[in-house]
Parts: C-alpha cells; sequence; structure tokens
C-alpha cells in the first residue's frame, strides 16, 4: 500500500529527486500521543529507530520533543530521501503501540516555503 501512495500516486507525480546522498536535507517528521507515563517505552523505539536508520545509510535519528504531561510527541529524521528514510521506519514504527495513529510528514527538500511535503499515516 505505502508502496502505492508513494511511487505511484505522489512521487511520481511529483518528480522528486534527491542531490546527492551526503546532504540530509529530506525530513520524516512523525507526529503521535503518547500517553504513557514515563519515557522508557520512547527510549526503546529511539534505539530502534536508530539502529535501523544507522544500518541501513539512509540518514539520521534526531531525538524527539514529548509534551510535559507525555500526551503526545514528535520524532525527527533526516536523510537525503524522505521515502527511503520513512519506509526503512515504517515497519519499526508500526510494531509500536502508541504509534497507532500517528503521522508522519515527509519533506523533499531543505525547511524553506515551496518545498514538496506530504502527510502519511504510519
Amino acid at each position: 500500500m505505502l508502496d502505492k501512495i508513494l511511487n505511484n500516486r505522489v512521487i511520481s507525480k511529483m518528480n522528486i529527486k534527491s542531490d546527492s546522498n551526503d546532504n540530509p536535507e529530506h525530513a520524516v517528521i512523525v507526529r503521535f500521543k503518547y500517553g504513557i507515563d514515563g519515557l522508557d517505552a520512547l527510549f526503546e523505539l529511539e534505539d530502534m529507530l536508530e539502529k535501523v536508520v544507522t544500518e541501513n545509510e539512509v540518514g539520521e535519528y534526531d531525538g524527539h520533543e514529548i509534551a510535559m504531561d507525555y500526551g503526545d510527541g514528535t520524532l525527527y529524521m533526516y536523510g537525503p530521501n524522505a521515502e527511503s528514510l520513512f519506509k526503512t521506519v515504517q515497519p519499526v514504527l508500526k510494531e509500536c503501540d502508541f504509534m497507532n495513529g500517528a503521522k508522519a510528514k515527509l519533506r523533499f527538500g531543505p525547511p524553506e516555503d515551496g518545498v514538496t511535503e506530504i502527510e502519511i499515516e504510519v
């Protein structure tokens, strides 16, 4: 299903290209509902994300923001190709209970006006 969304409907129409594998301008930003007291579950997810991103050489896991009441949070990942990065981390995110209903924003370029972004449910 993701291939259909990313490759057929969105990516092919936008004709998105990455400049270089050394240029981490693309981003995957995941917003989620947390609702768990403490950060152990989040830290466990971060360890898994960092491992899969590093092993697959698709970018870097940059960290998280979490609300003071643990209600919701955001994960930040960057790399040269947002599509490859998302396809790499999506299986890990899907295994995590608190990622149910999470939304991933894929940004295909630097954080500036006019850059293509899409949002996908994890």
